[in-house]
């Protein structure tokens, strides 16, 4: 009696050598020394990079308080203040005459410097303004002033003016703060912290990639590759600066993702490598069946997470279009250095790859590893299949659990608590927030553009002054048809009452145009912005994945359960960024203060990134199914090999992954430190939880049903798709799938994948 289960397998053939296989084992010296010397360029090309990176760019370019802060700047440009010194008077008042005197002439010193405009202060403002320039206690007041030029300028302007500023002027000491100094000091310690993870993730990786290879021969391959495509990338980087602005976050995705994917990848294709050289196969053979199987696996893994990361391309701000920038060009990168140089060097090494394999030690009287349920992970996934049901609901509920803190979360902006609580222009707003009234230097600006007389700006300032929430309202400032009008909130310059606010300025009617910026408003049009294009991001990853994933597998049901299982794997993620970096929760271990809330571009990066990585892990596991599945046409054992195959492979890649992103989350900005330690947890519970418990359970409930797909997108399969597997031919479920008896109906048909 036939088996169902089982398909036929084609006669056994000669080991096939691909043209791509040819093309980059065929002259493996001159490739290697090709890749050296653009290397050696990409470092040329790319130093200095942080340099000429930006700290901003989170606001929409076409919202309407970009536009108004803009025409401001052009009107204006000394009204708004991004320069604050704070003037510390101890024990004494800032009107004491000694430091009062003093403070006249720091302030008249700063309007004197190059780059400095409209220099003004508590001691010289008028006495409807002076209240919000002191504080209330009276030993603290400002001079403010606003540095001109693009970002970079401003930050050689603050190098070169702020020592000569800071510090003790006789009866009183001076801390610098404001926009400029926020960014700016974001910038360097972004910079030092991300030399630090370096320096961390590096060896570190290196140790945990010998205790999984046994060879330190195999460990030094996944690093190399990994140090080419961040070098490679920091030259793109560079190159993109003179053409639009990027975000000197960036680098630290370049980083993570440089050294995680390119060890995911070499990972990959090395273990591939040398199972095929324990089968017998000369090496020449083994990297022809390792470019056919795992090098197809690669090329579609660093698709999947290249489309998770382009979807931020389409949101308006350069702050996520950076990670797009950087997260493309090194996952390209990552994948082309393994399918291009790895195979070099595998050739060259040969049996060499081995050298050094401490495990041989450790392997005496064991099992074979390739023994089928000899390994804890072919036991793992028995025993999951066995009790699928209990599995599937037990994880899924706990996911859930782990994600309903996110329910609670409040969007905010980035500002100076993404620094350190020591950092100088922390301290200055951290001041600000506490002890002075409303929130000098983040206020509201209303732009008016229209001929107007003096009495309708007297009657318009009327109206805003009524409005709840207004503590003061100052102007106008008048320049030809463009006036200014400064409106104080009462509370938080970004809390719910300033945002509400925003609205009541817009709603309100005027004889003139008028448009409203501030801190509150670029939230308001940030939050706009990423809902508004949300749903396009989230369609075009969906859609991308649903058809790489069918491209993959050839079934209609497993690109289903991929999106929704990967989506369901960021819960805890998405639930512990709310827990701990809003609430406060751990906030002192982890060193950071918390805002209250989340800048509200980050769960849209976090997302994308996560996303994609999530499916870097499960185009191996499935790729691996798929080609048992294809060899046995038993659907239970295929997902035990499959398991058992790459389970461990996947938890090593995982675990080396999260020691670079914790290295990365040991940042001080506590964005960059959110970043490095969500995504960590997010690639634990995918690997350890999803990949290894849900997939199964779920892959057991769906039965050999999971592989159907209409005949007309079979055929489609069949023309266009791949698989790590060769192409032999699998079982496939006919018509609807199902026989009269209610069973999947098994078919073969030449050709297959």
């Amino acid at each position: 009696m036939t088996d169902v289960n089982k398909a036929p397998r084609p006669a056994d053939r000669p080991p096939r050598t691909g043209g791509w296989t040819r093309f980059v084992t065929a002259r493996p010296r001159l490739s290697l020394l090709v890749a050296l010397v653009l290397t050696a360029l990409a470092v040329l090309a790319g130093s200095g990079v942080a340099d000429r990176l930006g700290s901003g760019g989170w606001e929409d370019p076409a919202a309407e308080s970009t536009y108004a802060t803009k025409a401001l700047e052009r009107a204006f440009p000394a009204a708004e203040p991004n320069l604050l010194l704070l003037v510390d008077a101890g024990r004494a008042s800032v009107d004491d005459p000694a430091v009062a005197a003093g403070a006249r002439t720091l302030a008249a010193r700063l309007a004197r410097e190059p780059g400095v405009t409209g220099v003004g202060s508590y001691w010289q403002a008028p006495p409807a303004q002076a209240p919000a320039l002191r504080a209330e206690d009276g030993h603290e007041a400002l001079i403010a002033a606003r540095i001109t030029g693009d970002e970079s300028a401003m930050g050689r302007t603050l190098d070169r003016i702020a020592p000569h500023y800071r510090g003790t002027h006789g009866p009183f000491e001076v801390r610098i703060g404001g926009i400029v100094a926020v960014r700016h000091e974001m910038q360097t310690v972004i910079k030092e912290d991300l030399t630090r993870a370096e320096l961390i993730a590096l060896p570190i990786t290196l140790v945990l990639l010998v205790m999984v290879f046994g060879s330190a021969v195999a460990a030094l391959l996944p690093l190399g590759i990994g140090i080419v495509a961040i070098l490679g990338t920091n030259a793109v980087l560079r190159g993109l600066t003179a053409f639009t602005d990027v975000s000197v976050f960036a680098l630290n995705l370049t980083t993570a993702l440089g050294l995680g994917l390119a060890i995911d990848y070499a990972l990959f294709i090395v273990r591939r490598y040398r199972e095929e050289l324990s089968g017998g196969a000369d090496p020449l053979t083994a990297v022809g069946t390792t470019l056919r199987t795992a090098g197809r696996t690669v090329l579609f893994s660093a698709l999947t997470v290249a489309v998770s990361l382009a979807a931020m391309m389409v949101f308006p701000q350069y702050f996520l279009r950076s990670f797009a920038y950087a997260g493309i060009a090194v996952v390209l990168l990552a994948a082309a250095a393994a399918l291009i140089l790895l195979p070099a060097a595998l050739v060259l090494l040969g049996h060499r790859v081995n050298s050094l394999d401490l495990r041989r030690l450790f392997r005496r009287g064991r099992a074979p590893e390739r023994a089928e349920g000899g390994t804890a992970w072919a036991r793992t996934a028995g025993l999951v299949m066995r009790r699928a049901p209990l599995f599937a609901l037990g994880t899924t509920a706990l996911l859930v659990l782990l994600g309903l803190p996110f329910l609670g979360v409040r969007f905010g902006t980035a500002d100076d608590r993404q620094l350190p609580s020591t950092a100088e222009s922390h301290v200055v707003q951290q001041h600000l927030r506490e002890g002075f009234p409303g929130s000098p230097g983040g206020g509201l600006e209303v732009l008016a553009e229209g001929r107007a007389t003096d009495a309708q700006y007297a009657a318009y300032k009327q109206r805003v002054a009524a409005l709840p929430e207004v503590m003061r309202v100052d102007g106008p400032l008048v320049r030809g048809d463009t006036a200014s009008f400064t409106v104080q909130p009462a509370g938080e310059a970004v809390d719910g009452p300033a945002q509400r606010l925003v609205g009541d300025l817009r709603a309100l009617d005027a004889p003139f145009t008028t448009k409203v910026t501030g801190t509150a408003a670029v939230l308001v049009d940030t939050k706009h912005a990423i809902a508004e294009r949300l749903p396009w991001a989230a369609v075009f990853i969906a859609v991308v994945t649903l058809l790489l994933v069918f491209l993959l597998t050839g079934s209609v049901l497993i690109p289903l359960q991929a999106v929704v299982l990967n989506a369901l794997s960021l819960t805890a993620m998405f639930g512990a960024v709310v827990w701990v970096f809003q609430d406060g929760h751990l906030s002192g271990p982890l060193g950071f203060t918390s805002p209250g809330s989340i800048e509200t571009t980050l769960p849209v990066l976090m997302f994308c990134v996560a996303f994609g990585l999530s499916m870097d892990y499960g185009v191996f596991l499935l790729s691996r199914i798929k080609e048992e599945y294809d060899r046995t046409g038993d659907h239970e054992r295929a997902v035990r090999l499959g398991l058992q195959r790459t389970g461990g492979l996947i938890t090593a890649a995982a675990v080396i992954l999260a020691v670079v992103m914790v290295a990365i989350g040991t940042s001080r900005v506590t964005n960059t430190k959110m970043l490095g330690l969500g995504i960590a947890l997010a690639v634990l519970m995918d690997a350890m939880v999803v990949r290894s418990l849900l997939v199964p359970a779920i892959m057991r409930l769906t039965g050999r049903a999971t592989w159907w797909a209409p005949g007309w997108l079979r055929r489609v399969h069949d023309r266009f798709g791949v698989s790590e597997g060769e192409r032999e031919a699998p079982p496939r479920i006919a018509g609807n799938g199902v026989t009269g008896h209610g069973e999947p109906e098994l078919v073969t048909h030449p050709g297959g994948l």
